[in-house]
């Protein structure tokens, strides 16, 4: 029998699954989150996985979803989404914006909740993923290490403290496979030093600068974008004061971190019906009312 006979498409076959466990599904299965992802569900103690998608054009469909670790799980990789999804408690996202809004509106008709590391959503698409999470409960953030939301705070922090005086500039970089520019994660902390001051991202940003540019623009916030190798993340947000500067910087060595922060907001989607919240949500880093 060759390998693509022996696994089900039916997630609800996966032998041995403990009837307890959290059942997760991943989307884009085949790709190197999607990989990352399956690993850290399969090794966990309280979540198994319940279903593997991937696009229709996937050489990777009808393969056991665990076949590149060297074991079987006994869940097909698939891309028809009911059968991806049949069975799952949650489904654990980091595609494009067009596939994961075709995903979520398979999770609202099916009750599962969703985790959404997937960047580069317009205004009117993270709309739709709103009116979605109506219905059932949502995690959406650009990047779901527990580290750089613990950043984030860090950025807010400071930006408040050096409102005056001080310019801010993020820079990022990224492996030469990314297809965005700036990061989700890069935009998500100009957002967050932005509104610490009292203004919109929008307002204020500069995403290029080339040529005879003329002096800063005071209250500005700088963009640049690094593209190269296999690096896997990292930011930095500066601050630039007369006489010092202060560098707030986050480096992830592996996608390791984004995967079990995914699965930290998996667990923390348990206790929520619907609404939509973020990592700050799931690592109790709001501001609680006094």
């Amino acid at each position: 029998m060759n390998a693509r006979a022996e696994v089900s498409a039916n997630p609800t076959a996966t032998a041995g699954a403990d009837a307890k466990a959290l059942r997760v599904a991943v989307a884009g299965a085949s790709g190197r989150m999607g990989r990352m992802l399956i690993e850290a569900i399969t090794a966990a103690d309280d979540c198994t996985l319940s279903g593997a998608l991937d696009v229709p054009a996937s050489p990777a469909l009808g393969l056991d979803a665990t076949a590149f670790l060297g074991r079987s799980c006994g869940v097909a990789i698939v891309a028809d989404l009911r059968a991806g999804l049949a069975g799952a408690d949650v489904l654990i996202d980091f595609t494009r914006p067009e596939g994961t809004l075709a995903h979520l509106a398979q999770c609202r008709a099916l009750g599962v909740k969703a985790v959404v590391g997937t960047t580069g959503f317009d205004d009117a698409q993270k709309a739709e993923i709103a009116a979605i999470a109506r219905d059932v409960a949502i995690v959406m953030a650009p990047n779901m290490s527990a580290g750089v939301n613990v950043v984030l705070r860090l950025i807010d922090m400071a930006a408040r403290a050096l409102a005056d005086g001080y310019d801010i500039e993020v820079i990022e970089a990224h492996h030469r496979h990314k297809v965005d520019a700036p990061s989700g994660t890069a935009l998500q902390m100009g957002e967050v030093a932005a509104a610490a001051t009292g203004r919109s991202l929008k307002d204020c940003a500069v995403y290029a600068r080339e040529g005879v540019t003329g002096e800063r623009e005071a209250g500005a916030i700088g963009f640049a974008a690094i593209r190269g190798g296999d690096i896997v993340g990292d930011h930095t947000v500066l601050f630039a004061g007369t006489g010092e500067r202060i560098e707030i910087t986050h480096k992830s060595g592996s996608r390791a971190t984004y995967a079990q922060g995914s699965l930290r907001a998996a667990r923390f989607l348990v206790q929520h019906a619907s609404g939509l919240f973020d990592m700050q949500d799931v690592l109790g880093l709001k501001d609680r009312p006094r």
